[in-house]
């Protein structure tokens, strides 16, 4: 009798520790324990399905908190206002955001805590965070049939280039036929044996160019110096020019009237040239008779100087005069 007593005092122990540690749970999970929890706020266009009570991570990690209350923003009824709750060791920054993500294709949706800039504060507690759109798979189904169009142009182009490249590469297996393969080949065969001949022709050509290259770059330092030099010179007649501008202007001015002067005398010497061109032929003619006695007696002269001294011709011998 005693025993039976005994074990269901033994039950009634089980199933109230059972039951408080099946309330403890329950009461750590709902966070009611967590007295540093912190709340924020993010508002969303598209929950995606997001309830009450689900899992807030911070980037990908462990849990982190949970979702506390979802309701309509009664400013905006477009949006979703998302009230969740966060472990107060979780360092939500006033740059960070939040987004809705899920772990596996078919894993249920959970709210991602993006962390902020290392230099930015912590955000204070119901701090409205930035939230990201969320992007599910209606969506990304009309963005596909949005590109369906572009998609098939792109087809429809991607073929034609393709019988393009086709119809290129019969031409090119036409162009590598057997034929011009083998005297592509003796040409190459050629070249190569031309170059080996004139191997030492060439190398002293280069050698001759990279000599003529060192001759010619003093030239071209010559040359820019001579360039620097004509600019500064081309500069100084240009500031030349723009001091005594009005005196070069004066004196082009008399130049102008000297070579008239010039054009005058030189008409009126051709005027008295010609009236007195038979008295100058006259005189020239005279000039060249007197030139012409003047070379003959030279040459007499030259032959027989002792006509300075007596006459040209011996008087005649008369019988009886001494020698």
């Amino acid at each position: 009798m005693m025993d039976g007593k005994r074990e269901q005092v033994f039950v009634g122990l089980f199933v109230l520790v059972a039951a408080a540690l099946l309330l403890v749970t329950v009461f750590t999970l709902s966070g009611l324990f967590n007295r540093s929890a912190t709340k924020y706020h993010a508002k969303f266009a598209f929950a995606g399905g997001l309830e009450e009570g689900a899992t807030v991570r911070y980037s990908g990690g462990p849990k982190a908190g949970r979702v506390e209350h979802i309701q309509i923003d009664p400013n905006d009824p477009s949006l979703i206002d998302v009230v969740f709750s966060v472990s107060g060791s979780v360092p939500v920054k006033t740059d960070s955001h939040v987004k809705i993500e899920s772990l596996s294709p078919l894993g249920d949706n959970h709210l991602e805590i993006v962390p902020g800039s290392t230099s930015a504060a912590l955000a204070p507690a119901g701090s409205l965070l930035t939230s990201d759109p969320y992007v599910d798979f209606n969506a990304l189904t009309a963005k596909i049939n949005d590109l369906a169009p572009d998609a098939q142009r792109l087809l429809v182009s991607l073929n034609d280039r393709t019988a393009d490249f086709k119809v290129t590469i019969s031409r090119v297996n036409d162009l590598l036929n057997d034929q011009n393969r083998a005297n592509l080949a003796g040409t190459i065969a050629g070249a190569r044996g031309m170059i080996a001949e004139n191997r030492a022709q060439v190398k002293s050509a280069l050698q001759n160019l990279n000599a003529a290259s060192q001759r010619l770059d003093p030239l071209l330092q010559n040359l820019r110096e001579t360039s620097d030099e004509a600019n500064k010179t081309i500069n100084h007649v240009d500031a030349l020019i723009g001091q005594n501008g009005p005196d070069i202007r004066q004196a082009i001015l008399e130049l102008r009237r000297s070579l008239a002067t010039m054009n005058s005398v030189a008409d009126r010497l051709d005027h008295t040239l010609e009236v007195n061109s038979d008295n100058i032929n006259e005189t020239l003619e005279n000039i060249r008779q007197a030139t012409e006695n003047l070379n003959q007696l030279s040459d007499s002269l030259r032959n027989r100087p002792s006509q300075l001294i007596r006459s040209s011709s011996p008087r005649d011998r008369k019988p009886g005069d001494p020698k």
